[in-house]
């Protein structure tokens, strides 16, 4: 335990050496003490200004602590899911892959998942990895050839909505929203759901790489030149429908959201170091 006591009592003491002339804080008290031109009782002590020098991180709002906590940014892992990941699809379709990334998908029920997005010469792969058994649990792949509309833009809720998130995102579409079955519109677990929205992972700002692969400027630049292509190449199979690019606010319908508030309050969509509870 500390414990601040009374330092009544206890004189100040010179460290000058001999020669020495440069007046020591106590000298200049003691010249201000006996100023004789000054009433008794007041007393003026100079006093040099205190500057204190802080370092921030790139992001201020970003808890450095905070990242240990994901297994995404342990030492390897990443690593592991990328090298997994790239043997996987040179075994099954031997394509070229353009990139991976590091992204929080936003389902049509506003549930947020950590996946990581591939990018290959003819296809885009979802991937939903284990972090924490280092395994790939799930793959949704869609031709680029079928990419026909991509929205760019902040997020919109209902005006009834409850729960509503700030921020921006990505929105890509391979299929006509209009002939969605209502069973599937409305069920959390539906996979027949002809679109798929993603905005940047919360630990985006853990380092550099991180900064890199979870970047969504930089996801969104490297697929619309690649849905462009595959919309070229597929030109002679008598695809009429070209790519739009469209810059508007993304509407996600929900209205209640006490799914989305627990999971998402509690990041139940990642990979996540939970204590002594477990995953």
């Amino acid at each position: 335990m500390s414990t601040i006591g009374n330092f009544e009592g206890f004189q100040p003491v010179s460290l000058k050496q001999e020669g020495d002339h440069q007046p020591s804080e106590t000298d200049h008290l003691a010249m201000y003490e006996g100023d004789s031109s000054k009433k008794p009782g007041q007393r003026r002590i100079s006093r040099q200004p205190s500057v204190t020098k802080s370092t921030l991180y790139p992001n201020p709002y970003h808890q450095p602590y905070a990242s240990r906590k994901y297994f995404a940014t342990r030492p390897g892992a990443i690593e592991t899911a990328v090298e997994d990941l790239r043997g996987h699809i040179t075994q099954t379709s031997g394509e070229t892959v353009q990139g991976f990334w590091l992204l929080t998908e936003i389902d049509h029920w506003n549930n947020e998942k950590e996946k990581i997005l591939i990018l290959t010469d003819k296809t885009l792969l979802i991937c939903k990895y284990d972090f924490i058994m280092l395994s790939c649990v799930q793959t949704q792949q869609i031709p680029l050839s079928a990419i026909c509309r991509v929205y760019l833009g902040k997020f919109i809720f209902p005006g009834m909505s409850l729960d509503k998130r700030p921020g921006e995102g990505l929105r890509i579409c391979w299929g006509s929203t209009e002939g969605q079955s209502l069973l599937s519109r409305w069920n959390p677990w539906s996979t027949e759901v002809p679109y798929a929205t993603f905005t940047e992972h919360p630990m985006k700002y853990t380092n550099e790489k991180f900064l890199e692969i979870c970047k969504l400027s930089g996801f969104t630049s490297k697929l619309i030149p690649a849905i462009e292509k595959a919309h070229k190449n597929s030109a002679g199979s008598g695809r009429e429908e070209e790519l739009m690019v469209l810059t508007q606010p993304i509407l996600i319908e929900t209205y209640a959201g006490l799914m989305s508030f627990i999971g998402n309050r509690n990041k139940l969509g990642y990979s996540l170091a939970r204590g002594s509870i477990g995953f």
